[in-house]
């Protein structure tokens, strides 16, 4: 099969070019390199279309125009699946229209060029809506969604927002209603599809570097703390950085990978602290080795009020690593793997400290899911499970209604 990826995806070209930062999610981008990957290897050819999403704009960047021409990601992580950046421009108000507009044009172009079977969606933004839509009843193309984020909550699970975003909600239930197949990352979010549509929870990937790099640190775990991902806001980081201050456990490091826009203030505030360690944004080999060497991994997210709203996907990540996690609820979790994870209620740097205290003393890192975590979301099992919602959704393709026109008008017009 050959099969659009429409995802905002956010390669090193990218963001070398274009002021995506406040937008940049590591786990975003490692989870569209796996699943693509993935694909590649089960003989489909895979495609990346991307937006290449602008920041808000803020300050003095509101009153400057700006075009960022269409362009081709020229550092890929996989020789064979290339990625596409639409164009976008810099004027407030017009920035998700036009994005939405390009989208869908490139799709429709590429489509001519070389015709796809089918267009998987990362979640639910304005350009991944249009281009469902399109796909649907312009192209006849069957269409899956990707369901990583809570489209109808924010973060901490409350509704926001006024007229403009219950008629974003509007669409996206058109979507939800409308897509020929999915997989979520809870159990909460896959019950917002309707109950005939093919699909599966997948709440995580294994990397294969992961599994070896697993592998290869059996035996000789050290005494470290780890955090890799984002560095922004709902995170929990500083509150992190506070708790481990307070600590005083002389033979055990705190490790911190990754970057975002809080990552020189917890630099400063980690300024003094000798057992505090930055790593930097890793490749996905780095990043598996130092998570593998690590007894204990961190997720101190803000809680919300919706569990299984979202998921955090480095909660896989360590599990198969064969660390120890501690974390804020995120909704269900197979039992298998909650043995090997630690919860707080809340990300306070009291709680943050006091479980730490009680997992390093306790020795509860020796604690761990590894085996449970590969066999439920490693390589091959992902792999089987989105080949056989593939073929459910080409198997069911002409049984589902085509979305009414008046579904598609706020999600951009071609």
């Amino acid at each position: 099969m050959r099969i659009a990826y429409i995802a905002n995806y956010q390669g090193p070209s990218l963001v070398k070019n274009r002021p995506c930062l406040h937008n940049f999610s590591l786990a975003a981008r490692v989870k569209i390199q796996l699943i693509a990957e993935l694909l590649q290897r089960s003989a489909h050819e895979v495609e990346i279309i991307s937006q290449g999403a602008l920041q808000p704009l803020v300050g003095a960047e509101k009153l400057r125009f700006r075009l960022y021409p269409a362009a081709e990601e020229r550092e890929r992580f996989h020789p064979d699946i290339p990625i596409h950046y639409v164009s976008a421009l810099s004027v407030r108000f017009l920035i998700g229209a036009w994005e939405s507009l390009q989208t869908q044009r490139m799709l429709k172009a590429r489509h001519e060029a070389r015709p796809y079977d089918a267009v998987i969606l990362y979640n639910m933004q304005r350009a991944q809506m249009g281009c469902a839509f399109f796909a649907l009843r312009d192209l006849g193309l069957p269409v899956v969604l990707q369901y990583e984020d809570d489209a109808f909550v924010n973060v901490h699970g409350w509704v926001t927002g006024g007229l403009m975003t219950r008629h974003h909600r509007r669409i996206c239930r058109k979507v939800l209603k409308s897509v020929s197949g999915g997989f979520a990352v809870s159990p909460y979010l896959a019950s917002q599809f309707p109950a005939e549509t093919p699909m599966f929870v997948l709440r995580g990937m294994v990397s294969n570097e992961l599994v070896r790099a697993s592998q290869e640190a059996k035996g000789r775990k050290k005494n470290w703390v780890v955090f890799s991902g984002t560095h922004e806001g709902t995170q929990g980081l500083k509150q992190m950085v506070k708790a481990w201050r307070r600590l005083d456990m002389p033979e055990w490091e705190l490790h911190i990978a990754g970057h975002g826009p809080l990552t020189s203030t917890l630099q400063k505030m980690a300024e003094g602290a000798p057992k505090i360690v930055f790593h930097g944004l890793l490749n996905r080999e780095q990043n598996a080795r130092l998570i593998s060497e690590a007894k204990v991994g961190m997720n101190p997210q803000d809680v919300t009020t919706t569990p299984g709203n979202v998921f955090a996907f480095k909660i896989v990540e360590y599990l198969a690593a064969g660390a120890h996690v501690i974390t804020t609820p995120r909704g269900t979790l197979e039992k298998e793997l909650e043995a090997g994870v630690s919860y707080i209620p809340d990300n306070s740097p009291d709680t943050i400290s006091a479980c730490l205290k009680r997992v390093i003393e306790e020795r509860r890192y020796e604690r761990t899911a590894i085996q449970a975590t590969l066999q439920t979301y490693g390589p091959a099992a992902v792999s089987e499970a989105l080949n056989g919602l593939l073929q459910k959704v080409m198997k069911t393709r002409n049984e589902r209604p085509l979305p009414h026109t008046s579904a598609v008008t706020s999600a951009g017009a071609r």
